[in-house]
């Protein structure tokens, strides 16, 4: 049985339009929100840089590069000045939603198919499927180990952290039952941002184990 625990939302922020990937570069909290990636201050919840872009799903940041879901293909677009350098086809052709960058390899989700694949940042290609059990919403890598956004109508939201065998090892659940979470992103201290419903963009933590 996995680890539970319960999830803590320490802060609460609606800066602006749909929220749809999340990602963070250490200074700046971004989101995709249809048209552009648009970047937050972690600590007024102001939107404080926009890079114009195709934007409808799940965002990644590899120190140097996002990777943002748009339809059909990913585009590779440069931290400094927003330019957009190549492009990947993106698995699900359409219907991915989430995305985590990790080692050379992009993680990439389809919500109602339950899967995750680990995809070749440079060529687009599949090198791994993992399944899971609940619809899978964002994707995030904290030391190795991935986690992936849970929102469905089966059960309260969660955030997951999986064995390599796709296993669920720990999860974290959100006790309000009309928190949906989309992107999620770690914040590299043990917390997680959270897209979510009606534009909310959220910092989480785990707070107590539960009974």
């Amino acid at each position: 049985m996995s680890n539970k625990g319960r999830a803590r939302i320490d802060k609460e922020y609606t800066p602006g339009g749909k929220v749809h990937g999340v990602t963070f570069d250490g200074k700046l909290v971004w989101y995709a929100r249809d048209t552009e990636i648009a970047g937050v201050d972690p600590e007024t919840g102001e939107v404080v840089r926009r890079i114009a872009v195709r934007a409808d799903a799940g965002t990644a940041f590899d120190g140097e590069h996002f990777y943002q879901l748009a339809e059909d293909k990913i585009f590779v677009v440069r931290h400094s000045d927003g330019q957009v350098v190549r492009e990947l086809p993106a698995p699900g052709k359409g219907i991915d939603s989430g995305m985590a960058w990790a080692d050379g390899y992009l993680w990439v989700v389809q919500y109602e198919q339950r899967k995750i694949h680990k995809v070749d940042a440079k060529t687009g290609e599949i090198v791994k499927t993992l399944s899971t059990d609940r619809f899978v919403t964002g994707v995030t890598c904290v030391d190795g180990a991935l986690w992936h956004g849970v929102s469905d109508e089966s059960g309260p939201a969660e955030l997951r952290r999986l064995a390599p065998d796709g296993s669920v090892e720990e999860s974290i659940v959100f006790d309000d039952p009309k928190v949906f979470v989309s992107g999620i992103e770690s914040d590299g201290k043990g917390g997680f941002w959270c897209g979510g419903e009606a534009g909310k963009l959220r910092h989480v933590k785990k707070s107590a184990a539960r009974s």
